[in-house]
């Protein structure tokens, strides 16, 4: 009998904790949320947090209803302007953009500085010129 009231009070204990775990998840999104959203009025943001604060779990259940689908937009938004800034550095930073000309460029400067010798820079024009 004690087994069993001992693995019925952890599967209780669990669901809570698994509750409580979601219901922190839910309140730090709609927290991001709620600064992210720069359409909305410090004051109302102001009184979205201070409900938030005072009636946590009506207040989370009325902000994922009334807007949600807002949250959503945003959300998928700000993640399209991350991938898109991550792209952009990617491309400036690997050079995609650069031109042969520029390519060879860099390479006869390098040429002159005796970095590299005459055969590496003639494979160097060469696949400037190849991928063009």
């Amino acid at each position: 009998m004690d087994f069993w009231s001992d693995f019925w009070s952890f599967i209780w204990i669990f669901f809570w904790s698994f509750a409580f775990i979601a219901y922190l998840f839910a309140l730090f999104a709609i927290i991001g949320d709620l600064f992210r959203d720069h359409e909305l009025n410090g004051w109302l943001k102001a009184v979205w947090i201070l409900f938030l604060i005072f009636v946590p779990f009506l207040t989370a259940l009325v902000y994922l209803i009334a807007r949600g689908n807002s949250m959503a937009r945003r959300s998928a938004k700000q993640a399209a302007d991350v991938q898109s800034a991550t792209d952009a550095y990617i491309r400036q930073t690997a050079g995609a953009s650069a031109s042969p000309s520029d390519e060879i460029a860099k390479a006869k400067g390098l040429l002159d500085a005796g970095t590299i010798s005459q055969q590496e820079y003639d494979a160097l024009k060469a696949k400037a010129l190849a991928g063009a």
